[in-house]
């Protein structure tokens, strides 16, 4: 072959997609440590138009990889990417493609995060509309589920699995356990129809909680899973003050870590509509030990099917006394390590983060240096 052949060769090489492997039971290469939700955007957020498109920008990925984040999360809304008819909405898609474009030229591998649907929020609860929760009540809003994800995988299945992967809905709220295995099995066949490789994300039920990860089903012989947990214990300190948590909301006390949280003196001085919830953070120990002994049901299913195990969320509300919150992040982070689970803070520039989109500047670089002082990916 010339040198020229040679040449137009590669180059056409490099322009076919990277379509992802049908080689089921072969494992992907989607290797993750530590990364960062890149959330208030494509998902929780009002914005649209210029001041969307103007939010998260290739900067933000370049700045991620140079910190030494190896991976993003990017939680995504139904009411973002579809109309009320179902019909698609043209910029997030773009929006979307360019997240990927810009996650993959900074080296950074991502999970896109079904996180928000029409008929399930993970929240809906705490917002006394739980009825909005059809999702496993009703046989047309899973197959309409079904139906979001075989959208998502005809425009994303291009893309290698070593680089992107899928989580099939954040937080799920079901009543019974059985009814979100039995929709993770519907989810997984239905995309495994599409993509026999790609590396899927399920958490386990009621808001991907550690105690909840016993009772998930996850499907077997599919080395291509990752288990999913989210981590925000003890809330009266992560989320201390936080105005949509009526406890946190309410306590005015002081609140400490490690240790006892509250003390009796905090207690008694705090309203008496507030103790029932407040008197169990008066009566444990919180520490590392407690994370631990609290993360040994998620090790235990991940040791069960063989499979990595991913923290998805867990961070400190902004406002919490920053002393508290780092012994708190020293502390998880060791846990991280020592079983080597991979996790994405909750989050990079909203009221959880470390970055301040709108001053272009850092709210906390020292969470940022203490994030990036364990472990990272592994060559």
């Amino acid at each position: 072959m010339t040198k020229k052949l040679f040449i137009l060769a590669l180059m056409i090489a490099m322009c076919i997609p990277q379509v992802c492997s049908a080689q089921a039971g072969k494992s992907n290469n989607f290797r993750i440590k530590r990364g960062t939700n890149v959330s208030h955007w494509l998902s929780q957020s009002e914005q649209r138009g210029e001041a969307r498109r103007l939010h998260i920008q290739e900067d933000d990925f370049a700045r991620l990889e140079e910190l030494g984040f190896d991976f993003v999360r990017l939680p995504i809304d139904e009411v973002q990417f579809w109309d009320e008819q179902s019909n698609k909405l043209p910029e997030a898609w773009e929006l979307l493609n360019n997240a990927l474009n810009w996650s993959r030229n900074h080296n950074l591998r991502a999970i896109v995060d079904l996180h928000i649907i029409r008929s399930h929020y993970f929240n809906a609860v705490n917002e006394s509309d739980q009825a909005a929760n059809t999702l496993f009540t009703s046989e047309k809003a899973q197959e309409d589920l079904l139906n979001l994800w075989r959208q998502l995988s005809d425009f994303l299945k291009w893309r290698s699995c070593d680089w992107v992967a899928y989580e099939f809905m954040n937080e799920p709220v079901a009543d019974e356990h059985e009814q979100w295995n039995q929709l993770v099995a519907k989810v997984h066949k239905a995309l495994r129809e599409l993509e026999p490789q790609r590396t899927l994300v399920i958490g386990s039920n009621r808001w991907q909680g550690h105690e909840t990860m016993k009772y998930l089903k996850v499907p077997e012989g599919d080395k291509n899973i990752i288990l999913s947990f989210h981590y925000y214990n003890p809330m009266i300190l992560t989320h201390y003050g936080a105005w949509w948590s009526p406890l946190c909301a309410a306590y005015k006390g002081k609140v400490h870590y490690p240790g006892v949280l509250v003390s009796k003196e905090d207690y008694d001085a705090a309203p008496d509509a507030i103790k029932a919830d407040l008197k169990p953070y008066t009566e444990e120990v919180w520490n590392i030990d407690k994370i631990r002994e609290q993360f040994k049901d998620a090790i235990e299913a991940a040791k069960k099917y063989d499979l990595q195990l991913f923290c998805g969320e867990w961070g400190v509300y902004e406002p919490v006394d920053r002393e508290l919150a780092y012994n708190w992040y020293r502390d998880m982070l060791t846990v991280f390590d020592e079983f080597n689970i991979a996790w994405t803070t909750w989050c990079y520039d909203a009221d959880f983060g470390f970055w301040d989109q709108q001053r272009h500047s850092y709210k906390d670089r020292p969470l940022v240096e203490l994030l990036m002082s364990g472990k990272g990916l592994e060559k």
